[in-house]
């Protein structure tokens, strides 16, 4: 038996930040990993591996170059299957390198194995050889693994979860991707850009719904201009997998139309890791989808363990991840430098073209009896967007209408989730219009969008509009 400060379950975004930041404040720290790679979703599966594909993608595909220096020609990517997969295996091997580096730098014990609870301070490490681990606090970070419902005759060869896909050794030539959701809609627009003729099936009438309604509906165009077939208020009611691997898959929808289809990717949800854990021996409560239940500083029911990432829900985001993991640490050993996560954060999604959000949409403006107006910028009328030969793609501003203060920015197009950061920063600061149009951004930047959606914004105010003021003015008596 090894004793510990903390033992942290799963090297994830959450995981490692977690352990990290404890062992820098001098405390002895084991981090336990199932996998032979650390690194979790974020680096493995999901985050990372997912938003290579998509520059890679673009990179092959040329949807941004085509007829942008005067050669208006067809670009054919003429990239093997491995020419796809080749940037994400460089990405993920670095980053699983430089995860290693820093628990090294930062002398945390890395054990690879099955991870159990014996009680509260002990877990037991089952891998090549078994140990057990004691420490006064334990942290589960094991992220999330995709639903697979019992319907679905998941194979790993054409019929996928979001994990398998990732290893497909050929590019289909249709793709039937059920749940319309992050995920669903990031690998929807990857494999058309690719040349894929691609079905969404989509059990609402809308995409994204969380999304301000102009953006969500200006994504749905996008992909729909891309050749996507989104399938509104649908679901899949039988597959059928062929004999022959030649023949293809029958996906019968629940309007009893079917859809023959080369390959299937199911994406809709994923379930918190926490089965080999035992957790019903130490008393801890699991929730929908085995989550694990947490309070504001992510301790569970169980006072010595808490839980940070993917596994406890909402909002499961590799960014707010990493804060869980450092505020949990902070609470745990009362180093009262970070007491919560940012209330206020930007939500990023890697389609093509990119998604960003962040603050209030219209809807919740209204919901909360918010007297607001917008203002919007598209990217093809800026400078910096007419020498990228952006086409669409914009920004909008909701803001307060009396005092002009910024509540939301939301943003469809090239770098979205780039240039969300200074709108991150107008809604934390509580800035208005006046400010943003003060501000000098480099000539010429995309950052100009929010200078003209500003503009725009003021333009439908009639005392901060000039030449409607003075309209109104000459009909005073």
């Amino acid at each position: 038996m090894k004793d510990y400060d903390l033992i942290v379950i799963g090297s994830g975004p959450a995981g490692e930040k977690a352990a990290v930041k404890a062992a820098f404040f001098g405390y002895r720290v084991a981090i336990i990993e199932k996998e032979k790679k650390l690194g979790g979703a974020g680096v493995n599966t999901g985050t990372l591996p997912s938003k290579t594909l998509k520059e890679t993608a673009l990179y092959y595909s040329g949807k941004y170059d085509k007829g942008l220096y005067g050669i208006d020609r067809e670009l054919k990517h003429g990239a093997s299957i491995d020419d796809f997969m080749y940037r994400k295996q460089v990405v993920c091997t670095s980053m699983n390198q430089e995860i290693v580096n820093n628990l090294k730098r930062h002398n945390v014990d890395i054990y690879h194995g099955d991870a159990t609870f014996e009680d509260a301070h002990s877990v037991r490490v089952i891998g090549v050889k078994e140990i057990l681990l004691k420490a006064r606090f334990v942290i589960i970070a094991t992220g999330s693994y995709p639903y697979q419902p019992d319907n679905i005759p998941f194979d790993g060869e054409r019929v996928h979860d979001s994990d398998s896909i990732l290893n497909i050794n050929r590019f289909p030539k249709t793709l039937c991707i059920v749940g319309a959701g992050v995920i669903g809609c990031e690998y929807a627009t990857i494999f058309a850009a690719m040349g894929a003729q691609v079905f969404l099936v989509n059990n609402k009438h809308t995409i994204l719904d969380f999304l301000d309604a102009e953006i969500s509906t200006a994504i749905i165009e996008e992909m729909q201009s891309d050749g996507i077939d989104i399938l509104f208020e649908t679901e899949v009611k039988e597959i059928r997998t062929p004999n022959k691997e030649s023949d293809p898959i029958d996906v019968v929808l629940s309007n009893e139309s079917i859809l023959h289809v080369d390959m299937f990717l199911y994406a809709a949800g994923r379930s918190g890791n926490t089965k080999s854990l035992n957790l019903n021996k130490i008393g801890i409560k699991k929730g929908k989808r085995e989550t694990i239940p947490v309070n504001a500083c992510y301790q569970t029911n169980v006072s010595s363990v808490y839980a940070v990432g993917d596994v406890v829900g909402f909002p499961a985001l590799a960014s707010t991840s990493m804060d869980q993991g450092r505020v949990a640490v902070s609470h745990m050993f009362q180093i009262k430098d970070h007491d919560h996560i940012a209330k206020i954060f930007p939500i990023g999604i890697y389609t093509i073209p990119e998604v960003s959000m962040v603050g209030l949409t219209e809807r919740a403006a209204r919901e909360q009896n918010v007297a607001y107006e917008v203002g919007i910028a598209n990217f093809s009328f800026m400078p910096r967007g007419k020498i990228m030969g952006i086409k669409t793609g914009f920004l909008k501003l909701v803001f307060e209408k009396e005092t002009l203060e910024v509540l939301g920015v939301h943003c469809i197009g090239p770098l979205a989730t780039e240039l969300i950061h200074f709108g991150l920063g107008l809604v934390e600061n509580k800035k208005n219009l006046h400010q943003i149009i003060s501000t000098i951004f480099n000539y010429p930047t995309l950052h100009d969008l929010y200078k003209y959606a500003s503009y725009n914004g003021l333009g439908k105010i009639p005392q901060h509009n000039p030449r409607v003021f003075s309209q109104v003015k000459k009909m005073v008596p």
